[in-house]
């Protein structure tokens, strides 16, 4: 089992910089691919980004390409989402999760795998 905790979320100017980390407990954690997803106000949540358990393989929603980076640190268990050029509607709730199953993870659903908590991501214009 995987417990996720996610943090690093704030208010932040448009064309502004942040990163958001998420710390996992639980000794298999190096074994599950990784993801991060938001879900604004009023809409369903969506895939942001995915890594595999070795970040040799990554994946990016097209909206956040070339601004987003995912990364993470089986060491210290931790998955980051380097947030670049951030804009208004990237404002949401985001989220950690982990899954065995890679190829899928866009298409992770809340049924699936292991999420956290969530950490609010506010860019005013």
């Amino acid at each position: 089992q995987v417990q996720l905790v996610e943090s690093g979320g704030r208010l932040v100017q448009a064309g502004g910089s942040l990163r958001l980390s998420c710390a996992a407990s639980g000794r298999t954690f190096s074994s599950y691919a990784m993801g991060w997803f938001r879900q604004a106000p009023g809409k369903e949540r969506e895939f942001v980004a995915g890594i595999n358990w070795s970040g040799g393989s990554i994946v990016y929603a097209d909206s956040v390409k070339g601004r987003f980076t995912i990364s993470r640190d089986n060491v210290k268990k931790m998955v980051y989402l380097q947030m670049n050029s951030l804009k208004p509607v990237d404002t949401a709730v985001y989220y950690c999760a982990a899954t065995q199953f890679y190829r899928s993870i866009a298409a992770m659903t809340s049924a699936d795998g292991y999420w956290g908590q969530g950490t609010q991501v506010t860019v005013s214009s």
